[in-house]
């Protein structure tokens, strides 16, 4: 069933630790090496989790930073997973705490995925992007580690300039790898993510149709973050795909966890800091509130800038009058954080509307 996103959102992500050991060339957090003493508590962390219960149990994420530099991560995984019934996923880095124990414990806390990013197919281009040699090869153990245990994979990865003549070669490593889905996320110039590293306007919808032909053919699902347009992409994919007589090429995957019924853009998602800021996404970082003065559920349904974003009729430029307005909508975050206004077209579009064309 189809979820009222002014109501209740898709998904939550829980930033909770900014520490981490690695330093990524497009980090939205900005990570440090050691947790900021300001972050949420146990018992703060605990009440959050109630209120995203009270959400109709959205999809909810630990992300940091790395969430395995939190000692209480798995207590918190327990709480959300045995106590509330919420399904939870997770972020870690790969770092040397991604040990056969550690794996064992969030198996053992109930963790319905764990996602690992993979930013390259070879140690070579993963490792630069990642900013610490080894960290190739200590994803791939943690991965071995996964498999023992029988936890999902989930492998994201960033598409940069510095990757993306490696993407064929990742879609067929994410295969050999046996995860369920492939995250693509297509870069944000936020954090120390910069706007020289993006591929161009036109590079991305190439990546995006290329991305459709993968869906069909990998056993793998497929999702793209901040990119909406993937949306409108894979539909006109589509009809061509029907036009040819191969409109049943593109296959639905029994595994749906992720993947929303109705699209998910800065509408349905929702963020919160280390120190309990809520903010539309990770990377859009204005702030709607902070959970330590207003439970999450009154700041996501009444905050100002959260009504804004879901209100597709006030998008500017040539998102306002796009023929996909309400599919897509463009990123709102790369918006932002090229134009200075989160309503403004996405400058990373390459599609022109109808009524512009």
């Amino acid at each position: 069933m189809e979820r009222d996103y002014r109501v209740n959102p898709f998904i939550v992500i829980w930033e909770v630790t900014r520490a981490c050991a690695l330093k990524c060339l497009h980090c939205r957090a900005e990570a440090q090496y050691r947790a900021d003493p300001r972050q949420l508590t146990f018992e703060e962390g605990c009440r959050l989790i109630d209120s995203i219960a009270e959400m109709d149990n959205p999809l909810f994420v630990f992300t940091g930073g790395d969430p395995l530099m939190r000692p209480d991560l798995f207590e918190l995984a327990r709480y959300a997973v045995r106590q509330k019934g919420l399904s939870v996923s997770m972020t870690p880095s790969a770092t040397p705490r991604v040990t056969r124990a550690a794996v064992g414990q969030a198996k053992d806390a109930g963790l319905s995925r764990w996602a690992f990013s993979l930013d390259g197919s070879c140690a070579d281009i993963h490792d630069y992007f990642r900013g610490t040699k080894g960290s190739f090869d200590l994803t791939m153990r943690g991965i071995e580690y996964l498999k023992e245990h029988g936890i999902p994979i989930q492998i994201n990865t960033t598409v940069s300039r510095y990757n993306l003549h490696d993407l064929a070669a990742t879609a067929e490593k994410v295969k050999q790898l046996g995860a369920v889905l492939w995250s693509v996320f297509f870069l944000v110039p936020t954090g120390r993510g910069m706007e020289k590293d993006m591929i161009s306007p036109e590079e991305h919808e190439v990546v995006m149709k290329w991305l459709v032909q993968v869906q069909r053919t990998m056993p793998y699902g497929v999702k793209a973050t901040e990119a909406p347009h993937y949306r409108r992409v894979f539909i006109q994919q589509k009809k061509r795909l029907a036009q040819e007589g191969a409109e049943d090429a593109i296959v639905k995957r029994e595994d749906m966890l992720g993947r929303a019924q109705q699209g998910v853009n800065d509408d349905g998602f929702v963020f919160i800091s280390h120190v309990g800021d809520v903010y539309p996404s990770g990377f859009l970082p204005i702030s709607c509130g902070n959970v330590r003065e207003r439970p999450l559920t009154e700041i996501y349904r009444e905050s100002p800038v959260l009504m804004e974003l879901r209100d597709k009729s006030r998008l500017k430029g040539k998102c306002g009058v796009c023929e996909y307005r309400s599919l897509c909508g463009g990123s709102r975050a790369r918006a932002y954080a090229v134009t200075g206004d989160y309503m403004e077209s996405d400058p990373y579009c390459a599609f022109i509307p109808a009524d512009q064309g």
